[in-house]
């Protein structure tokens, strides 16, 4: 499928020379953000942004439209939601491969992610019959006391371009059940999906009659984000990229009392016990490893390797690289595909000779690859490196299929203090056939991450689950389960049916 042909779907003008993007020029603003392809590193499209006096009048538009929207009854809005999930399936082929083309990661990945979008919708639907609260009993006589939940407002969202179109999803299918309406600021470096699910959504939303500003989109800058996480009209802003961002937007909606929901950096270990089946480790730390290029927040960064399978899983590991084939994403005999631009090209390289400066080993050697098919400059190898869990870059979360080999002696819960001595606690694994082993990775002394996996890797996660992590990943929480919560605000609410007005604790004002 033709990426012309496919942006057209999208009602993405690609006529002018150079992809320019036509008549769907977002903003106003003098400036211009350029979408450049990985793959080839070519313009798909420009997108002018948005300036600040219209992202206010989109929030202007969008605190409008919550008072309506709010009023809609929760089923109905699921099934308007539910239609949204119909037309990315209708779309998905299409949406999966511009994924693949503008972020870089596989077309089977590319795939996936909407395929997530589709589940999530599907979860939301079912949530929107059952956003409940308690009833509780009251030490009165005469009252009744219960609590409820009532949708907040905006939401703003702001995702990366890893997941450009799936994080959104997440968040924006829950918080429409729960009665809120959302503003997203996609990703810079990846706008033209964000346009595309912007058109999907506006479609189904036109044939239900939803109110104008119920599904936002503000295409920008830095400035855009930050007067976001500022902004008071933002109750709750949901924020996903790295721990120095999320601090700053932390930061700022704490200021004002706000709320945010983090997710951010990862540094994912799985440990290997002398029991694990090598058939299920091989995959398991490959995949986490050089899926999407390394540039999930779940990626496996590390592999911790009981000693005396150390030497058997590193052989396993060094053959597994050498049958890994890197080129296209879009072709679908690859495996890997680019990283997402020069920048993080650079990151890479200053990774690898720090952990060689700090005493790292290499064992596959990594190294940027040129010639007919890398052309954009952004195709790199996969590198693995023996390290030790103190050094300063393995502390560090770089975006790059670089892997991380170490050592542990004696019991699991050596592995454990290791894998949890790093800034981030996002998601773990371990392999093992020990039952007592898993129990004691997963026990209160075991991760200290969001996500605790046994004999699978650190990467995939299912929507049915809550998706985030303690520390410096932000301590938020993403998608199913009860993280539907954030979305919302809660109200106790007491009903006195009685003839008397007793106070609580047997106090007595008598007048």
């Amino acid at each position: 499928m033709q990426i012309e042909n496919i942006l057209s779907q999208f009602g993405i003008n690609t006529s002018n020379p150079g992809g320019y993007l036509g008549k769907q020029t977002f903003g106003s603003s003098n400036e211009r953000i350029d979408s450049l392809s990985p793959v080839d590193g070519r313009l798909i499209a420009s997108v002018q942004p948005v300036t600040l006096e219209e992202y206010d009048a989109i929030i202007e538009k969008s605190q409008q439209a919550f008072l309506s929207w709010r009023m809609i009854p929760a089923p109905k809005r699921g099934e308007i939601v539910r239609q949204v999930g119909d037309a990315l399936r209708k779309h998905k082929t299409a949406l999966g491969t511009l994924v693949s083309y503008e972020m870089g990661k596989s077309l089977q990945e590319g795939l996936g992610e909407v395929q997530e979008m589709i589940d999530i919708c599907d979860f939301a639907v079912g949530l929107s019959r059952q956003l409940h609260g308690l009833t509780m009993h009251s030490e009165r006589s005469g009252h009744r006391m219960y609590e409820q939940y009532h949708p907040l407002g905006i939401v703003g969202i702001i995702s990366a371009f890893n997941f450009p179109v799936a994080v959104w999803s997440w968040n924006s299918a829950l918080a429409w059940v729960c009665g809120d309406v959302c503003v997203w600021k996609p990703s810079e470096k990846t706008p033209i999906t964000a346009l595309a699910c912007q058109y999907i959504t506006n479609e189904v939303f036109a044939e239900n009659n939803v109110p104008d500003g119920v599904s936002s989109l503000v295409i920008g800058g830095p400035s855009i984000g930050e007067r976001m996480a500022s902004d008071v009209r933002v109750p709750l802003v949901s924020a996903t990229g790295s721990t120095r961002m999320g601090k700053s937007v932390g930061a700022a909606v704490g200021s004002r009392l706000g709320r945010s929901l983090l997710e951010l950096g990862g540094n994912n270990a799985i440990i290997i016990a002398p029991s694990a089946d090598l058939k299920m480790v091989v995959p398991g730390a490959v995949f986490g490893a050089v899926g999407t290029a390394g540039q999930r927040c779940t990626s496996t960064r590390r592999l911790i390797i009981h000693e005396s399978v150390y030497e058997t899983v590193k052989t396993a590991l060094t053959l597994a690289y050498s049958q890994l084939k890197i080129g296209n994403p879009l072709d679908q005999s690859n495996h890997v595909g680019p990283l997402i631009d020069r920048n993080a090209v650079e990151s890479y390289l200053q990774a690898i000779e720090k952990a060689h400066e700090e005493g790292g080993k290499i064992v596959v050697p990594g190294g940027v690859l040129q010639g007919e098919g890398f052309e954009s400059g952004c195709f790199v190898k996969p590198c693995i490196i023996e390290a030790e869990n103190h050094y300063s870059i393995v502390q560090h979360e770089t975006f790059a299929p670089i892997l991380y080999l170490m050592k542990y002696t004696g019991d699991v819960e050596n592995a454990i203090a290791l894998q949890n001595q790093v800034p981030q606690g996002l998601s773990s694994a371990i392999m093992t056939n020990s039952l007592k082993e898993s129990e004691m990775f997963l026990s209160q002394a075991g991760s200290d991450c969001g996500i605790a996996n046994v004999n699978i890797g650190t990467s995939g996660a299912e929507i049915g689950g809550a998706f985030g992590g303690e520390k410096e990943t932000g301590g938020g929480r993403e998608s199913g389960s009860d993280a539907w919560k954030i979305y919302m605000r809660r109200q106790t609410n007491t009903i006195n049916y009685s003839d008397s007005l007793p106070l609580a604790q047997g106090i007595k004002f008598d007048l």
